[in-house]
């Protein structure tokens, strides 16, 4: 392997890391605004 495609394949390594992070905080955030949101629903229904 030359140091050019080494150079390469780091770059696109250190690339994807942070975007399949960003993907779960996503689907964290996402599971967060559901439950609050079906939290709110619950509480309306109870008052």
């Amino acid at each position: 392997m030359t140091g050019n495609t080494r150079r390469a394949r780091a770059i696109a390594i250190a690339e994807a890391k942070p975007n399949a992070r960003m993907v779960a905080l996503r689907y964290l955030m996402l599971a967060a605004g559901a439950t609050a949101a079906s939290l709110a629903l619950l509480l309306s229904h109870v008052l």
